[in-house]
């Protein structure tokens, strides 16, 4: 059916939250007719029809309701097969989603860090997302609901692994994504063609929360303008048109520095998350880049881990011939073929 026919998407969501931010852009860029529901008063509903009530949550038209960003954007693609994020080819499509995971997985450990481990931001930072979930609601109840978030937030760095200790490590991530991309986006804004990808969005999600939150802003901006400015931008691509990369043509160099950080961090960091699962260990440890990090394991990892190893298992023996040399190159491969 053609989208222009469909009744609305409504995208209970809001701007502090990454992947409301991600979903949101796609629904822009595919134009995919939606309204976004931004307000905590909006949400009760739609958080008492999902089994985890984790922001953002999609109410088809149909009146189901689903989250979890991943498997969204993949049941939008066989639903809308218009203005697809998919890469025309096989070997990128399972880039794009290794990227996209280390983007929501791993970066993401770098945006929590920028916005609830500086105790000089935590305070505004807690009032301004208040201020986004209780738009034009008073700034005294702002204010008060901004301290409560963010007591709760800064109550769970530990958990999630958002430690003074691991600090290095987290800013490590994010200056090393910002220095993938900073070179390449003023020639190639999107990292499979002229269009974006699943891994472009998922990179934006959390790279666009480096505009507002406080600690992030000045060290993003001076590192990494264009990419900053490049966020902008991605918020709105509905008039956007593009194309895929040939397959003759080479891959980006910022989807080669990706992956090195994919081989060095992130996938060591979802085997050693998988290992400490299996043997009952509380605590799970990886030393990369010269630093260190250890945190709490946790299962959803352990899926992610899992749906990589499949989606790799899953190429066609001429796609697996052709990736193989570039994720060994970047180790990427003994950890996804196993």
């Amino acid at each position: 059916m053609p989208i222009a026919a469909q009744l609305p998407y409504r995208l209970y969501a809001h701007i502090g939250s990454p992947y409301s931010m991600k979903m949101r852009a796609v629904l822009r860029y595919r134009r995919i007719p939606h309204v976004v529901m931004g307000r905590v008063s909006d949400w009760a509903k739609a958080f008492g029809q999902v089994r985890v009530p984790v922001m953002p949550v999609l109410e088809y038209p149909d009146g189901t309701f689903h989250n979890d960003s991943t498997p969204l954007i993949r049941d939008l693609e066989e639903r809308h097969p218009e203005r697809s994020l998919r890469p025309a080819q096989e070997v990128d499509v399972f880039l794009a989603d290794l990227i996209e995971d280390l983007a929501d997985e791993w970066l993401t450990k770098a945006m929590y860090a920028y916005r609830w481990a500086f105790p000089d931001h935590t305070l505004w930072t807690g009032r301004l997302i208040a201020f986004d979930q209780h738009f034009g609601g008073g700034r005294a109840s702002i204010e008060q609901q901004g301290h409560d978030f963010e007591t709760r937030q800064v109550g769970r760095n530990a958990l999630v692994g958002c430690t003074d200790a691991n600090l290095p490590m987290l800013i490590h991530i994010a200056e090393t994504v910002l220095d993938a991309l900073e070179p390449n986006i003023p020639e190639r804004p999107f990292l499979f063609g002229t269009r974006p990808s699943n891994a472009d969005f998922a990179l934006f999600g959390q790279l666009c929360q480096f505009t507002l939150d406080l600690a992030a802003i000045e060290p993003c901006q001076k590192r990494a303008p264009y990419t900053m400015r490049w966020c902008h931008h991605v918020h709105d691509l509905s008039g956007l048109e593009g194309r895929w990369r040939n397959e003759d043509e080479s891959i980006s160099p910022a989807v080669q520095a990706l992956l090195d950080l994919a081989g060095d961090a992130y996938l060591p960091f979802l085997i050693a998350n998988q290992a400490a699962l299996e043997s009952g260990a509380d605590r799970v440890q990886i030393d990369a880049h010269g630093l260190h990090y250890e945190g709490t394991p946790f299962k959803y990892q352990a899926k992610c881990l899992a749906e990589l190893r499949a989606g790799y298992s899953a190429l066609s023996s001429q796609a697996q011939q052709t990736i193989d040399p570039l994720l060994a190159e970047h180790d990427c491969l003994s950890a996804l073929a196993n």
